[in-house]
């Protein structure tokens, strides 16, 4: 995969050691390099590698016991959607590399029910032990917040941010028959048929749903939003030109385009991803747009840094193997890998700017 694939802020990387071991004894024998005020030495090319190496080793050794023996027991993966969905399949790919890796069953526990509150609230209320950890995805953390008036978490205060594991660009599909065969094409339409642009949902307050409200906001345009019980119907409709675009998944729809029963339009990623080179992104005509779903990895609140840190690095290693980066494409999927740290922030991020679009659109819960 290509840095292009990646939202600007998601060109993270660790440099891997290079050269040989880190040797006291040579560095004595060299000549020494600048002091910081502090005291230290500011290390310099190879030696500067060897001595991040040798640090992270002692961080290692002086972590307490139980964090470097864990996980000492099965560990049980909520995942707040039903089996068979994107969270489900991402949990699934990433759960059994954990597995390999570490010697122990992460085992997938579906809590479906109320947009992810239901299986967010039983890990909020989970043992802080590592042992119970969970997806945290766009819906239940980013945007629940500003469609529900009181809920039984807070994503801020009540998890404990691991890493966002990877984003969904939504792809923007329409019907053969509908006139605007590109993004500027579509704008122009819908300025001269204000209401009158149908684009479907798997539900009010679906990802789908705000990502065309999003569009809608930054384009200065009116279209309208019909709700389906489900991706289901939404794509069925849309295949039969009851309605004539979408905001979806790729998985879902990609086979249509293929076919020709569907047109890839236009994709909700900052830049064109290379499994869909020929489909130009959104925001190459509506600047600041973007519309992903994503599927990250939370902890309960309390839960041990070292412990943190531990299933950080090794999802953010699964991530960069190329078989599950495989995987993930063909899911229409682009793995991310961030920091705790970072991940929070993207929350943050994610919280203020779809709250925003729940609330000019006025968007409320089904």
């Amino acid at each position: 995969m290509t840095q292009q694939e990646m939202p600007p802020r998601y060109a993270f990387g660790f440099a891997a050691p290079q050269g040989g071991a880190f040797c006291l004894g040579a560095a004595r024998r060299q000549k020494m390099p600048p002091r910081h005020a502090s005291g230290f030495a500011a290390p310099r090319g190879r030696a500067s590698r060897a001595l991040k190496l040798s640090l992270a080793l002692a961080a290692l050794l002086t972590a307490p016991a139980w964090a470097q023996t864990y996980p000492a027991k099965p560990v049980r993966v909520i995942v707040p959607f039903p089996p068979g969905g994107g969270n489900d399949v991402i949990a699934r790919i990433v759960g059994e590399k954990l597995t390999e890796r570490l010697g122990q069953s992460f085992v997938i526990d579906n809590r479906g029910g109320g947009n992810g509150i239901v299986g967010l609230q039983a890990l909020a209320k989970a043992a802080p032990d590592g042992y119970t950890i969970g997806v945290g995805a766009a819906g239940p953390l980013a945007v629940n917040p500003s469609l529900y008036e009181k809920l039984p978490y807070d994503p801020l205060t009540d998890f404990a941010p691991v890493t966002n594991m990877v984003i969904f660009p939504l792809l923007l599909v329409t019907h053969p028959s509908f006139p605007p065969k590109t993004v500027p094409e579509l704008l122009a339409y819908a300025k001269a048929n204000p209401g009158k642009v149908f684009y479907a949902s798997p539900g009010s307050g679906n990802s789908g749903h705000l990502a065309g409200e999003l569009l809608n906001s930054l384009a200065k345009i009116d279209t309208t939003h019909v709700p389906y019980k489900g991706q289901g119907p939404a794509v069925a409709d849309l295949l039969g030109g009851q309605v004539q675009m979408l905001f979806s998944s790729i998985p879902s729809v990609i086979d249509y385009v293929h076919m020709g029963r569907l047109n890839g339009l236009a994709i909700g990623s900052a830049q064109r991803i290379a499994s869909l080179p020929g489909v130009p992104a959104i925001a190459d005509t509506v600047p600041g747009y973007e519309a992903y779903s994503w599927v990250g990895m939370v902890a309960p609140a309390g839960t041990p840094k070292a412990i943190v840190d531990k299933l950080n690095h090794e999802i953010v290693e699964i991530l960069k193997q190329e078989d599950v980066k495989e995987k993930l494409l063909k899911q229409g999927a682009i793995p991310v890998g961030d920091t705790p740290q970072q991940f929070g922030d993207y929350i943050r991020v994610e919280i203020k700017k779809w709250g925003a679009v729940v609330k000019s659109a006025n968007i409320k819960a089904d």
